[in-house]
């Protein structure tokens, strides 16, 4: 049976003062999803599970295939792919490269980030997978791997195609693990400059706005096609907190750079992070099933920090959630329950408790006890007409 106990907890309301004013923020984006990565909360979601055409947005995930194949020793950042007469043709954004040219992995990455070259996205596909329907084919599986679950891939570059979308949900878990996974390469995101071999003066800057504005933003990756406008996968650190947006459907370059701007801004200054409860701060005590002791107590394994919104009135809810009761053995630390908090216009959190200390399986006084204790409770539920 699934327990819920209520709580409205003192130690919550004391710290916080918690249940928030509204939080919301009207974007003009069509679609968007604003993470505080360092706490994993969610700040905004519009349309953020839709599939969406990216645009070179998805340009992250071919880097996310070179970036697991320097990982796992199939190539170095000096490897020297070649160049197809089929890269050589890509239109758009480009690294001007040449079917002569032998550019390095590391030439590669930094063509992809601050180029957006199309060109350099199918030489990667090429020289991993050996053609670019097969490189799509694999980023699909990857995809799968990663929960992205409204992501499919049909090119590598994000060359329009009624088969390339994703959703900005996607894209945000999509930053959240280059940005974990590899942290060595992703100081590339931040270059403001890149030219190769000096043939794009004209292509060499970096086309993310926020690098320049001083907020410390230090990544990702921008976006445009006429049928998916102007996007921008984004992130910046202030203090000790990361955000990562995703923003899509803008109307120009200025919009997006205003937008992801104004979003970012919020998203500092409208939050913040509280230490809500302690280590090993009993919340709750659960019942034993056949255990030595009937009930243990239920507590937080670390402690518990929270984003909410700057602005605070009054006090929140919290409830405690597990399969009650709980058969013994149980190990101390082990996790048995969930502490649920809702917030308004905020998605709800789940953080684990754990059991305070180990409960032993029961000998035989106990083991007559819990079946004494369930046949009341059925009796009881049957006169109560449940």
């Amino acid at each position: 049976m699934r327990l819920i106990q209520p709580l409205i907890l003192a130690l919550l309301t004391a710290l916080l003062l918690a249940s928030p004013a509204r939080a919301t923020f009207e974007t003009r984006a069509t679609a968007a999803y604003v993470l505080d990565q360092t706490t994993g909360t969610v700040l905004l979601s519009k349309n953020a599970e839709t599939p969406l055409p990216p645009a070179s947005m998805s340009k992250l995930m071919t880097l996310n295939m070179l970036f697991e194949a320097l990982r796992d020793g199939r190539v170095t950042m000096g490897t020297t792919f070649s160049v197809s007469s089929n890269a050589k043709s890509m239109g758009g954004s480009t690294m001007f490269l040449n079917e002569q040219d032998r550019p390095t992995v590391q030439d590669l990455i930094r063509g992809i980030i601050v180029q957006s070259g199309n060109d350099a996205c199918v030489v990667v596909a090429e020289g991993l997978a050996g053609t670019e329907d097969g490189f799509a084919r694999l980023m699909n599986e990857r995809a799968k791997a990663l929960g992205m679950d409204n992501s499919t891939f049909a090119n590598a570059s994000g060359w329009p195609n009624p088969g390339q979308r994703m959703s900005m949900k996607d894209l945000a878990i999509l930053a959240n693990r280059l940005i974990t996974e590899f942290p060595e390469y992703y100081g590339f995101f931040g270059e403001p400059e890149f030219d190769y071999d000096g043939r794009a003066p004209q292509n060499r800057f970096n086309r993310n706005p926020l690098l320049k504005l001083g907020i410390g933003a230090d990544g990702m990756k921008t976006g445009h096609t006429q049928e998916a406008g102007y996007g921008l996968v984004g992130s910046a650190t202030q203090g000790s907190r990361r955000v990562i947006l995703v923003i899509s459907g803008l109307t120009s370059e200025a919009e997006r750079a205003q937008e992801a701007e104004r979003l970012l801004n919020w998203a500092f200054r409208q939050f913040v992070e509280k230490t809500v409860v302690t280590k090993d701060t009993r919340l709750a005590d659960a019942d034993v099933w056949m255990g030595a002791e009937q009930s243990v107590g239920l507590v937080a394994a670390d402690d518990i920090n929270l984003l909410v919104p700057a602005v605070l009135q009054g006090s929140f809810d919290a409830q405690v959630a597990f399969e009650t009761p709980i058969e013994a053995p149980i190990e101390q630390g082990q996790k048995i329950a969930e502490l649920v908090v809702n917030m308004p216009d905020m998605e709800e959190v789940r953080i684990p408790l754990v059991a305070e200390r180990s409960v032993a399986r029961g000998g035989f006084l106990p083991r007559i006890r819990t079946a004494a204790q369930v046949l009341f409770r059925k009796l009881a539920a049957e006169a109560q007409g449940l």
